[in-house]
């Protein structure tokens, strides 16, 4: 391959600004529009962005590894009859010495032709299981990449890594070019290696978690056939734990008696962790929460946490609410993918329509089903005294949690695809002042992002509740659904839609509410948001009947930092007879939802 290209007209030009020691840099391809493959392939490109004070002698250096990185760049796209000349101040780079760099570069310059595209003669790749899936670009007649043919050897060692053979890997490899036909014969063999099952485990870099809680909760499957997916799981349980900072699954290089031995390797992340939550709005106040937690409780990577919120703070929405818990997570208290929390709760609400003192608890058992699916169930109670129009409370509960979540956001905080829902069955023995029945709810969100740099997310939420076999009169004042706020619908009051009956306003016995959002990134830090709320209270069980609706609308600004998007939105109520006549501010961390 000749590395001395004759320039060549209409050759496509890119311009770069470069420091001081190199005053310009030019790339000209002659040939297909591979511009930026090549200049993401070059070092010399990359010295000059990011190395203002890099020196003659590394320029020279990165220039002459850059003709072997710009071959690759062009084997990459197909192209094996290429050329490549790299100019420094019209001398052939590859004849310059580092250790002789002049004291100045003024110019560095690409010259590249591509050549004619080749492709696929032959491609075959042998042996591979039945159920393998190699890659449609490997194939006779297609684009020749050398991609293509690190793919399918990918693939073909991925099926029988599969089907039970850890160390399967390529044995031969035969690659040839036909330059006159334009054509790459690729010739690739398999060893499969032996069918193996998990051998012996070995756990390593762990202090404060104890080795046996750490067997105890992965489920190392000792003995069964060996399967990557299943690694992956045992690594993951032990990840959910959040008390390690990372975890390896090392395989060992050679199957011993039919066996594989693997060793696990973790790094244990700081026990203690503090966090804290802020939003404020314009009519619901200011919100100020925080926790304490600590991941490896009583050495077997449980989880003891003390939280706290006051919400209300200077705000319109009745009084200052405060809340304070603790709770105590157990992982795999006796199955796998299962985590058991207890947890206890004292609640302040001092909100427009009634005031109520709570303390409660529960018990809960959460099952893991898949890595975005899971579902919990579990036994509480709740002690309380309420303050409402029609008098005073006294109440006790026994509560029987229910929730089951698919959770498949790309990010929590600030999505751009994906779907997340829940659905919440709480029934409930009422003694006292309340009856007994059951509260359902669910929230549904779709995220979808378009455009060429997926700038653009059109983000869709909706919410619907229900409380069962009661009356509101007989109901728990918080089991009731209101309507308006920042989780509902922006622009109107805080719980300002309820259900009013003689002159008494209450919650509602049914809810419904749809929030649309338009999420446009203007650059990477900076995002601009429009969005329309609506919400439904009713007064019966049966959503959308007896009831009254309420909307808003509004425009909001996103600054996106490393811990989330900073939020600011406007909004103003969309309906009735106070549409456009106030405006809302809300600000918080994370996307509204």
């Amino acid at each position: 391959m000749n590395f001395k290209l004759p320039l060549a007209t209409g050759a496509a030009i890119i311009g770069l600004a470069v420091p001081a020691m190199a005053q310009s840099l030019s790339i000209k391809v002659d040939g297909a529009d591979i511009k930026d493959v090549l200049r993401s392939a070059s070092l010399v490109a990359t010295i000059i962005d990011n190395e203002e004070d890099a020196s003659t002698q590394d320029i020279i250096a990165a220039a002459r590894a850059d003709y072997r990185r710009i071959l690759t760049g062009l084997y990459s796209e197909g192209y094996y009859a290429g050329t490549v000349s790299i100019l420094i101040d019209g001398q052939e780079a590859s004849n310059v010495a580092p250790l002789d760099a002049p004291d100045t570069i003024e110019k560095v310059r690409f010259d590249i032709t591509t050549g004619p595209a080749f492709r696929f003669g032959t491609a075959d790749i042998a042996p591979t299981t039945d159920t393998t899936e190699l890659p449609d670009t490997f194939a006779t007649g297609e684009r020749a990449r050398s991609g293509a043919i690190g793919d399918a050897a990918s693939a073909a060692i991925s099926g029988w890594r599969d089907a039970g053979h850890p160390v399967a890997a390529v044995s031969a490899q035969q690659i040839t070019a036909r330059h006159t036909d334009r054509i790459i014969n690729a010739t690739i063999g398999i060893d499969p290696g032996p069918n193996a099952v998990f051998g012996p485990l070995t756990v390593s870099g762990n202090d404060a978690v104890r080795e046996r809680a750490i067997r105890r909760i992965i489920g190392y499957p000792e003995g069964a056939e060996f399967s990557p997916q299943t690694l992956e799981q045992v690594a993951e349980r032990l990840r959910r734990t959040g008390a390690f900072s990372s975890v390896a699954m090392v395989e060992s290089d050679t199957v011993i008696d039919g066996q594989l031995p693997v060793e696990i390797e973790v790094a244990e992340a700081a026990p203690r962790r503090v966090g804290f939550g802020l939003e404020l709005s314009t009519v619901d106040g200011l919100t100020v929460s925080g926790y304490w937690m600590h991941r490896n409780f009583l050495g077997g990577a449980q989880r003891f946490r003390v939280e706290g919120e006051v919400s209300g703070i200077a705000g319109e929405t009745g009084g200052i609410d405060y809340s304070t818990g603790v709770s105590l997570s157990v992982p795999r208290p006796f199955a796998i993918d299962t985590e058991l929390t207890a947890s206890l709760a004292l609640n302040h609400e001092d909100e427009p329509n009634y005031l109520l003192d709570q303390f409660s608890g529960d018990v809960t058992v959460t099952r893991l089903l898949e890595n975005d699916t899971d579902y919990s169930v579990g036994v509480g109670f709740v002690m309380a005294r309420s303050e409402e129009a029609s008098g005073v409370r006294h109440y006790s509960m026994l509560t029987f949690p229910m929730t089951g979540t698919i959770d498949r956001r790309d990010d929590t905080l600030n999505p751009k695809s994906g779907q997340f829902s829940t659905l919440e069955l709480t029934p409930f023995l009422g003694t006292g002042d309340v009856g007994s029945g059951g509260r359902a709810y669910f929230d549904g969100r779709i995220y979808r992002s378009v455009g060429e740099q997926q700038n653009v997310t059109f983000a869709l939420r909706g919410q619907l509740g229900s409380v069962l076999g009661v009356d509101a009169n007989n109901a728990p004042p918080d089991y009731l659904f209101y309507s308006g706020g920042g989780d509902s619908v922006r622009g109107e009051g805080y719980k300002s839609l309820g259900v009013t009956q003689n002159g008494v306003t209450t919650g509602g016995l049914s809810f419904a509410a749809v929030s649309l959002e338009t999420r446009v990134d203007i650059t990477d830090t900076i995002g601009v948001v429009g969005f329309y709320d609506t919400g439904f209270v009713g007064e019966t069980e049966i959503p959308f009947e007896d009831g009254e609706w309420q909307s808003g609308a509004g425009v909001g600004l996103r600054y996106y930092t490393g811990i989330g998007p900073i939020r600011l939105d406007l909004a103003t109520a969309a309906s009735g007879d106070n549409a456009g006549k106030s405006l809302s501010v809300y600000v918080g961390i994370g996307q509204a939802f």
